[in-house]
């Protein structure tokens, strides 16, 4: 189901662009150690304090699902920072919010890959360049979003929209599969994460006067996400 919709995100996205589908962080606080939320909404992990609390949570049999999971997930963390820092070199001038996503997406990456390490899994990101991957899909995705947002800065924010609204059903239909207590923790991070910069992402779409419209959430759940304050 997942694959099969990232499938066709591109072909969704593009006909809602076509439809016109409707400042740098300040102080941190913690959001649940080791992961800290800026000011702007820039969620991050702190790599070594996340090692930390890895090493404190039981090494747990992995499922087949999970593995799958984390390898898929590894990539799908990359997707996003290298989509980001391919967008702002184009609109970074205009908005900082590439950039500072594009670096909170790095840490995100980086705590997928702490896990493959943990569970010594091969990592499908190793040695791969910004806009590579293992996964076709993901590898067209990239493509299809980079062109799309090179179009305009008001299309490009639609770019960052639309992946965090991916990134969010990918994990929400991940977790009922995984009961590891480290990667769950992880994951319940990385879902705030996307939240955050989904809200991040629409707030600075309001300030080009354009109202998002979100092309793969339900409207309900949108809202509830689009509506409340950054999650701390």
């Amino acid at each position: 189901m997942k694959t099969h919709r990232l499938r066709i995100a591109s072909t969704l996205f593009a006909a809602c662009l076509l439809a016109a589908c409707g400042g740098s962080g300040g102080g941190t606080q913690q959001g649940g150690a080791p992961f800290v939320v800026n000011a702007d909404g820039t969620s991050s992990f702190v790599s070594s304090a996340l090692g930390t609390t890895l090493a404190a949570l039981p090494l747990e049999s992995l499922s087949t699902a999970e593995s799958a999971s984390l390898t898929y997930m590894r990539e799908e963390e990359k997707l996003a920072h290298d989509v980001y820092a391919r967008l702002n070199t184009l609109w970074g001038s205009q908005t900082p919010v590439f950039g500072n996503i594009a670096q909170s997406e790095a840490t995100h990456t980086e705590a997928v890959r702490l896990l493959l390490v943990r569970y010594s899994l091969p990592d499908p990101a190793a040695n791969l360049g910004e806009g590579l991957f293992v996964a076709p899909v993901l590898q067209q995705l990239y493509y299809d979003l980079t062109a799309q947002g090179s179009t305009s800065l008001i299309n490009a924010l639609r770019v960052g929209a639309a992946i965090e609204e991916i990134d969010i059903l990918d994990l929400e239909n991940a977790l009922p599969t995984i009961d590891n207590q480290d990667i769950r923790q992880v994951y319940a991070n990385l879902l705030k994460g996307s939240r955050n910069h989904l809200r991040a992402f629409v707030q600075a779409l309001a300030q080009q006067g354009v109202t998002y419209t979100p092309a793969y959430l339900t409207t309900d759940a949108y809202t509830a996400i689009v509506t409340t304050a950054f999650e701390r």
